[in-house]
């Protein structure tokens, strides 16, 4: 395969044949703001924060999944661009609480985003409801989801390919479901974590951060990140031990890892536990 030759914002950038238009920009040093992509999951297209204008091109089009063509004129800070990105971004906080999204709220400031110009009568509806606690590994927030499919991704083809959750319903009652709405313990789903670690707003959250965000102790500017290897198996699996007061408070994996490319199983996410004793009692 060869290099394909791509103008982005008036500088000309190669990319490999069959890169897409985000390949470019990234190529070209032009940050772009994404959602829905991730770089271990398949592209699906749902959150149109990512479109840029072509040239030639009717409409706009998503950069994570728009495939470059030699020639390619490509323009990402354009009035309409930000006009729809703005918009975007006031729609979903118009609908869902993204007071945990730290990379949605710097792309909102960026764009001058004010979801409250709707007011309490804007266009849709907010979900407000209670968070989901069924166990002591993860807890679902739908109040902070934004449909972005990522879960589904990693819960299916991308990843773990147990199909435990998809979205059901329709307009504003479509959510992330378990088959037939079974609480967690008893549906399909083996806790692998991995839909936590791509969630990007909250919506899916560790228990251990729910709680220390509950009690107003999570501190992650304090966290240490260490990068250790799994000691359940022999597969090699990278584990980042995230500590808080020399305490582990969630486990990830590097998303470039050649072994886990982010993703891990339920004793990589979750049996942690053993390396520490209980939690020391209040003097």
């Amino acid at each position: 395969m060869g290099d394909v030759r791509v103008t982005i914002d008036g500088t000309d950038v190669t990319v490999p044949e069959g890169g897409t238009v985000l390949d470019a920009c990234r190529r070209g040093d032009v940050d772009t703001p994404t959602l829905c992509f991730a770089e271990n999951l398949t592209p699906v297209n749902a959150c149109r924060i990512c479109v840029v204008e072509v040239e030639g091109s009717r409409t706009l089009v998503p950069a994570c999944s728009r495939p470059v063509e030699d020639g390619m004129v490509v323009q990402t800070d354009s009035q309409r661009v930000r006009h729809s990105r703005r918009m975007v971004l006031e729609f979903l906080g118009s609908a869902v609480d993204l007071s945990q999204a730290d990379e949605l709220g710097r792309w909102m400031r960026h764009y001058g985003a004010d979801p409250e110009r709707f007011g309490e009568a804007g266009p849709v509806e907010r979900i407000d409801e209670e968070v989901k606690v069924q166990d002591d590994l993860y807890v679902r927030d739908y109040d902070k989801c934004v449909l972005c499919y990522k879960c589904v991704e990693a819960c299916g083809d991308d990843a773990q390919h147990t199909f435990a959750i998809a979205v059901s319903g329709r307009g504003m009652d479509a959510r992330i479901s378990t088959e037939f709405d079974a609480t967690l313990p008893e549906s399909a789903c083996v806790y692998c974590g991995n839909c936590v670690a791509v969630c990007p707003t909250g919506a899916l959250q560790f228990k251990t951060e729910f709680d220390l965000r509950a009690a107003l102790d999570w501190r992650p500017d304090e966290q240490e990140v260490t990068t250790t290897v799994c000691s359940y198996c022999g597969v090699g699996c990278n584990l980042e031990l995230h500590t808080q007061d020399e305490r582990i408070v969630k486990v990830t994996s590097p998303d470039d890892h050649d072994v886990t490319s982010g993703h891990l199983c339920i004793k990589g996410r979750f049996g942690w536990q053993y390396v520490q004793g209980p939690p020391p009692l209040d003097a």
